[in-house]
C-alpha cells in the first residue's frame, strides 16, 4: 500500500508479518525485582538487574587494578 504526503509518497508497512510489540514483566532472578520493559517475548527473565548488579549499587570492586597499585608499591618500597 501507497500512502501520499505533501507530494511524496511512502510505503507503510505490511499487516500481519510483523511481531506483537508489547509491555512485559521482567524478573530479575538474583534480587527478586520486577519491571516493565517493551519486547515481543511474554516475559523475560535476567541474571542481573540496576538493582544488584555491583556497577550500579557502587559495590563493584576493581581487585585487578588493586593488585596492580600493591605490587607498583611493593616494587618501589612505596607505603600508601
Amino acid at each position: 500500500m501507497t500512502v501520499s504526503h505533501g507530494g511524496r509518497s511512502e510505503q507503510s508497512m505490511k499487516n500481519g508479518i510483523h511481531p506483537n510489540y508489547k509491555t512485559v514483566k521482567v524478573t530479575c532472578t538474583t534480587c527478586g525485582n520486577v519491571f516493565e520493559s517493551g519486547s515481543v517475548l511474554d516475559e523475560i527473565r535476567v541474571d542481573t538487574c540496576s538493582n544488584c548488579h555491583p556497577f550500579f549499587t557502587g559495590k563493584q570492586v576493581f581487585t585487578q587494578a588493586d593488585g596492580r597499585v600493591e605490587k607498583f608499591n611493593k616494587r618501589y618500597g612505596l607505603k600508601k
